[in-house]
């Protein structure tokens, strides 16, 4: 498979997961693409070099989220492709194995992984449509999704002709929801979303509840999902 990392100053987290990559997944992986959005150095390949090819893209102007990806990926010919956060962390065991093979079954779009913190707690990344009763009951009221109708990007593998086919994240999308409207776009074209047994250390960073910048691009985001086609349709459709 294709991987795409993006960092935005990450250098020492990107270094981390690459020798992870190599430690436990090289068996699996046949490219790594890493788009630097901002200025920093290159990682330091190890003395016996990376078991995978690394390319690293560099952009002279910070671009989104959804945009990175869909570049990096713009030409891949592996057979399937993943989206890789940086602060991602292997739990000390391959989880590529799981994915692939999920990914690989008749009707499945996307295979994701469970998330746990450092401190081996679950993380919320299955998530319900984000209605505002939905995002009252998570933020308002504390209460857990009743229901999966996206997953969070952190580590998702599709198919290349799904993600071919979806014509990747919707660049639209600056920062936030590309990952709650790929998921939707997925699921009305009647492919799932699987977990796989498979788990990797993610804390969510939560940037957009400190950070008044990051409130205004998620808020932004929002209020695009919530005008958009996909979004009435799979309400109109009622997903689950």
């Amino acid at each position: 498979m294709a991987v795409s990392i993006v960092s935005h100053g990450h250098g020492a987290c990107v270094q981390r997961l690459l020798e992870e990559l190599a430690r436990w997944s090289a068996a699996h992986i046949q490219r790594v693409v890493l788009t630097q959005n901002i200025p920093e150095s290159p990682p330091q390949a190890p003395a016996q070099g990376w078991p995978f090819v690394l390319q690293v893209i560099k952009n002279t102007m910070p671009a989104g989220f959804a945009a990175n990806h869909n570049r990096a990926l713009a030409d891949a010919t592996e057979p399937f492709v993943c989206i890789l956060n940086p602060d991602v962390a292997l739990a000390g065991a391959d989880p590529f194995a799981a994915l692939l093979r999920m990914a690989s079954r008749e009707g499945v779009g996307c295979a994701f992984p469970s998330q746990i913190d450092a401190s081996g707690r679950g993380q919320d990344f299955e998530r319900e449509l984000p209605t505002l009763a939905a995002l009252w009951r998570r933020h308002g009221q504390g209460r857990a999704d009743a229901r999966v109708d996206w997953v969070n990007a952190a580590c998702l593998v599709l198919p290349l002709s799904v993600w071919q086919r979806l014509g990747g994240f919707d660049a639209r999308y600056f920062m936030y929801c590309e990952d709650v409207d790929l998921c939707l776009r997925l699921r009305l074209a009647g492919l799932q979303l699987v977990r796989a047994p498979a788990q990797i250390v993610h804390a969510g960073q939560r940037a957009s509840h400190r950070n008044w910048r990051h409130f205004f691009w998620h808020l932004r985001s929002l209020v695009r999902l919530w005008q958009s086609p996909v979004y009435a349709q799979a309400r109109k459709l009622g997903l689950r």
